[in-house]
């Protein structure tokens, strides 16, 4: 059955992309946008691995982005031994394959005693681009990170999104791999290590972008280049932040975010998805379990309006975190602060 499962989706004209696998990327490269690292990731995988396979909306064929079942198909190939990345125009759309992924894909490998591994990738864009409206708009980051049997990752930089794809795609689990369409075009500098064919990021690791001493500021995805840039206003009050990317959702690097707290004795956490059940929730939960006792201020989230998001653009800056609301949440966590009532 499995050599017959090979060869159905083998015939597939988007398995393999002949001119994308016979393509190098020099090790001279200083800059690389995060769309090239996310394709020669994959490009590399594919030309490696011939389980390996691409499938989706508009992969392979224009205007095929509303043609439903590639989902479940993708879920029954990892069944059989087949690694497929499967790709959502957006995660908003995922919607409507989220049975194939919650059941199917994140419950068998316990259901079956750990007989059926899945190892199958889950990737497109995630949260809020540019007015698009609110049903493309919304942040998955706490649903998928809250299901048991899936891992969940959030990439940031260039390097972020090279080695979290490899990784995702040799993990012998599902992997939720969740982009942000505003990055993409967004360059990072990377290393000839970053380069490398064999280069990955262990899924649940968080990575500290900037040390500081006065205040933690933990977040994710888009997220970290705003905290980052609060970071440097902050400094210039004599402030020093430190600002933690988290680069993977489940599994939760605690020991990372609740080492941090201990040295700067607070907390500030920054996501674009609701406020409620977030993943900042989560994070301010294991700190008041396991470090209450450093911590010298309440802990402040910033996250996204509770509502869903407005097309208006005016209205979609509102209902977004921006680098001036990380600042005063930071400020007041340093007792520095204008009143809450005027963070907006």
């Amino acid at each position: 059955m499995l050599k017959n499962l090979r060869r159905a989706v083998g015939a597939i004209p988007f398995m393999r992309n002949p001119a994308l696998a016979s393509r190098s990327y020099s090790v001279s490269v200083k800059q690389m946008m995060v769309r090239e690292a996310l394709n020669s990731a994959l490009d590399e995988e594919m030309s490696a691995d011939p389980t390996v396979f691409l499938m989706g909306e508009e992969v392979g064929e224009y205007q095929g982005a509303y043609k439903a079942g590639f989902t479940g198909l993708g879920v029954g190939a990892a069944y059989y031994g087949l690694k497929p990345v499967i790709e959502f125009m957006t995660f908003n759309f995922a919607m409507q394959g989220v049975d194939h992924i919650i059941n199917s894909a994140a419950k068998t490998n316990y259901m079956s005693s750990g007989n059926i591994n899945v190892p199958i990738v889950f990737r497109g864009p995630n949260g809020p681009a540019a007015g698009v409206g609110a049903q493309h708009s919304q942040c998955y980051a706490s649903w998928y990170g809250a299901i048991p049997g899936l891992k969940v990752v959030s990439p940031y930089s260039s390097e972020d999104a090279r080695g979290l794809l490899k990784a995702a795609i040799r993990d012998p689990d599902p992997v939720v791999f969740l982009e942000n369409e505003l990055l993409y075009g967004e360059s990072f500098p990377v290393s000839k290590q970053v380069l490398d064919s064999d280069f990955t990021i262990p899924i649940g690791k968080a990575k500290i972008e900037k040390e500081g001493n006065d205040v933690s500021i933990v977040s994710f995805s888009r997220m970290v280049g705003f905290s980052l840039k609060a970071a440097e206003i902050l400094a210039k009050d004599g402030i020093d932040a430190e600002v933690i990317n988290l680069r993977s959702i489940r599994p939760l690097d605690r020991s990372t975010v609740n080492a941090s707290v201990r040295k700067t004795n607070r907390l500030v956490t920054v996501e674009e998805g609701f406020p409620q059940h977030g993943v900042g929730a989560e994070i301010c939960a294991s700190v008041v379990s396991d470090s209450f006792g450093y911590l010298d201020a309440p802990v402040e989230r910033i996250a996204g309006a509770d509502v869903p998001m407005p097309y208006a653009a005016n209205l979609e800056i509102i209902a977004l975190p921006q680098v001036d609301d990380i600042v005063r949440a930071a400020k007041r966590a340093c007792y520095r602060s204008v009143p809450l009532s005027a963070t907006r």
